[in-house]
């Protein structure tokens, strides 16, 4: 309660968040994780997406991660399914692809030597290069000539999960997706919103999630992130101890700990000795 009443004073002292021009947009790709955030960033678009007649301009995209050389998937077990449940609840074109030089993000751990970590989060750019060539098909079908297309990329992200997030406008320019082709816009719909809040609009609008938050997860993104906290750590390898198994099998292999003052070995000993 005390988070959405200190959320609700920060928006009365900067304004509401800004909203892009929707109805001038060729397309508007909605990225989804499948997680909570995703879904409400959906949900916000759709109904602004909705008063701007625009509905029809919406696809909405997932990166799969693929699965480890063992065959366990680096994303929650059933979260592509998910993510189809979630834009069929809107009835948008829901479109799946992958990383293009690697079978998944194990797989390119494994060549780079190292894992992600938080000034070198490749894993991020690699997701970014798949949502970039995502972009430039939907370009090469929409057909616009004589001047860029217009491009709305939606995506979760919120103001708590960490500073530069903080940090961001609601709405900016992706000069990195954007050329002489298209412009890009980014749009965070739900940047300034609390957990709370994200959680009373899943209820409110009975939008489908993954029972991993029911299981103790606070975050979705991959199962095992090195960026997630210790208690989502401990909690995910208690769910997937598989996935954790292979994942400190490969960080002795390379020599290098999953993260540097926190190995994947013992995050499965935590995980044990919380079961």
């Amino acid at each position: 309660m005390s988070g959405q009443i200190e959320l609700v004073s920060a928006r009365a002292m900067h304004g509401p968040d800004p909203v892009p021009d929707l109805a001038s947009a060729d397309r508007i790709v909605v990225s989804t994780s499948g997680g909570k955030d995703s879904i409400t960033a959906m949900d916000e678009a759709v109904r602004l997406g909705d008063e701007a007649g625009v509905r029809d301009r919406m696809v909405v995209l997932h990166i799969d991660l693929g699965r480890t050389p063992r065959g366990h998937s680096v994303e929650w077990p059933g979260t592509v399914d998910l993510a189809r449940r979630q834009a069929a609840h809107y009835g948008l074109p829901f479109e799946v692809r992958r990383m293009a030089k690697w079978p998944s993000l194990f797989h390119r751990i494994r060549v780079r030597g190292q894992f992600p970590h938080l000034m070198t989060r490749f894993c991020t750019s690699e997701k970014r290069g798949v949502a970039h060539r995502f972009m430039t098909e939907q370009v090469n079908t929409l057909g616009v000539s004589g001047r860029p297309a217009r491009i709305v990329h939606v995506m979760g992200f919120r103001a708590e999960e960490s500073r530069a997030r903080a940090r961001r406008p609601a709405v900016e320019v992706d000069h990195r997706a954007s050329n002489g082709r298209r412009t890009v816009t980014q749009w965070y719909p739900v940047l300034r919103w609390s957990t709370a809040e994200v959680w009373q609009r899943i209820r409110d609008r009975g939008l489908p999630y993954h029972r991993a938050y029911d299981a103790g997860m606070s975050r979705l993104s991959c199962s095992l992130c090195v960026l997630a906290s210790a208690p989502d750590l401990t909690c995910a390898a208690g769910l997937r101890p598989e996935l954790a198994r292979e994942y400190a099998d490969l960080e002795a292999e390379m020599g290098v700990p999953f993260r540097r003052e926190l190995s994947m070995a013992e995050v499965i000993r935590r995980a044990g000795g919380a079961a």
